[in-house]
């Protein structure tokens, strides 16, 4: 199949990542359509943005976690094809050329990407061998959501990114239901990105950002497994967090690590959350 940067809107959710950017934007195609979903209603940021570059439109957003605001630019996006970027991604500059050229000898996909760069850590899990088109393009389970290039023909209903995650495995759980489907995913080796990860936001110094990603972390990952295998399964994968989260709280108390025991504490809080069936309520504070 053949794609052109036309048939393309890349969209880039963010919040308070002015430090970042910039640069991922910059390395983006100059004529591709851009949508950058901004969390933390930064007016500055939407008129520097707008008045910088073309093509581009800044929506300012609440809060309302990485998988609504996709959805929220998937559904501004009037081409077919969107690409979701963090705003810590990079293009090299062979990037998008290399990506396209390998598309040319994919008949059909669902989602793909390119891959990163850093292969200590890969953008992507493989749990079962596919025959692979070339030694370019790989044939994978399920990527990571910084970076994805979706066909939205692909999606019943509209149906994208399941909005009860704020934080971590809606980007696991998207590729499983495509996977479902039988549906095609793919990693572009030829084609490779840089991702900075965990990138430095405005928020103060507190560690506040840690602690609601660990919160988040294991409320996301009951909710996952109950979703897709059943509530006593879910049980079973997390029983060891939620032990080892009490005994850890315990034992920094009483060696009065407050950073560790907070911690511990809120692993422990975002797991029996989840369990008890309370949705994903813990937001940043500002």
């Amino acid at each position: 199949m053949k794609l052109n940067s036309n048939e393309i809107t890349f969209i880039i959710v963010s919040y308070k990542a002015n430090k970042v950017i910039y640069n991922c934007i910059d390395s983006l195609p100059k004529f591709s359509k851009k949508i950058i979903i901004e969390n933390s209603f930064d007016k500055e940021l939407k008129r520097d943005l707008e008045t910088k570059y073309d093509n581009i439109e800044v929506v300012l957003n609440e809060n309302i976690g990485m998988g609504a605001s996709n959805n929220l630019g998937i559904m501004k996006a009037d081409t077919n094809y969107v690409f979701i970027l963090n705003p810590d991604v990079t293009f090299k500059s062979d990037t998008f050329a290399n990506l396209i050229e390998s598309i040319k000898h994919i008949d059909d996909f669902s989602i793909l990407s390119p891959i990163n760069d850093n292969k200590n850590f890969p953008n992507y899990q493989i749990k079962k061998k596919y025959q692979s088109i070339n030694n370019e393009i790989l044939e994978v389970d399920s990527i990571d959501g910084f970076s994805m290039l979706i066909n939205k023909s692909k999606f019943s209903n509209e149906k994208y990114f399941d909005e009860n995650f704020f934080l971590y495995l809606e980007n696991t759980d998207l590729c499983l239901r495509q996977r479902k489907k039988n549906e095609k995913i793919f990693i572009i080796n030829s084609s490779e990105i840089n991702h900075i990860g965990s990138y430095s936001t405005k928020l103060d110094k507190s560690n506040n950002l840690e602690y609601i990603r660990n919160w988040h972390w294991m409320w996301s990952k009951f909710y996952f497994n109950r979703k897709h295998f059943g509530y006593l399964s879910a049980l079973f994968k997390t029983s060891s967090n939620l032990i080892s989260s009490s005994l850890k709280y315990l034992f920094y108390t009483l060696t009065f690590n407050k950073h560790n025991k907070t911690i511990y504490k809120m692993r422990f809080h975002g797991l029996f959350s989840s369990m008890t069936g309370k949705k994903s309520f813990l937001r940043p504070k500002d």
